[in-house]
């Protein structure tokens, strides 16, 4: 199967933060040939502010819906590649957004892992709290479930990125294979 005919609808990432889901949605857009969209470039765009100064100086709550306005305008039906932020797969009516628009991907890694990379800067406005390990913990208590409801599940590979992007690509095929046979039962 050619890889332009992988699928037809947009293919959203989604995970926790620090999974590397701009750089591998990147580097998979561009072995797709289609375009890319980071929905935290997108807010910071529309709003003018960082998303850890929109954090700050409107909240979480309204985050979240500007969050989903954004990505409801994205998924208009084009074949694209979608990095969302950690938290858009967790608000409800996001989640259903992207269920309904996009083939979900749930980028899945280990909690040494994601602590390693997202320590690397200090720009994610959940871990600036006393103890981010705790707090990436608990973000993975309550979010692993809910990323579990995605299409398909990938885990993050060590090493280089094209790694991911490979394992992405096969699983896509493997699900594109396994829905096509169903739906022809």
């Amino acid at each position: 199967m050619p890889l332009t005919e992988i699928t037809s609808r947009p293919i959203a990432l989604v995970g926790l933060m620090g999974v590397g889901k701009t750089t591998v949605g990147r580097r998979l857009a561009k072995r797709l040939d289609r375009p890319f969209f980071d929905s935290d470039e997108e807010i910071e765009q529309a709003s003018g502010r960082t998303v850890a100064g929109y954090f700050r100086d409107h909240g979480e709550a309204d985050f979240r819906n500007g969050e989903r306005r954004v990505i409801e305008r994205l998924l208009d039906g084009r074949e694209i590649v979608l990095a969302t932020g950690g938290g858009a797969f967790i608000h409800p009516s996001t989640h259903k957004i992207l269920k309904s628009q996009a083939l979900t991907i749930w980028l899945h890694g280990d909690f040494e892992t994601i602590m390693e990379r997202v320590s690397r800067k200090d720009t994610r406005p959940l871990l600036q709290v006393g103890d981010p390990r705790a707090k990436m913990k608990a973000l993975m208590d309550e979010r692993y479930p809910i990323y579990a409801k995605a299409d398909i599940h990938v885990d993050v590979a060590s090493g280089p990125h094209l790694r991911t992007v490979n394992r992405i690509v096969k699983a896509i095929r493997k699900y594109e294979s396994e829905h096509r046979d169903h739906a022809n039962v």
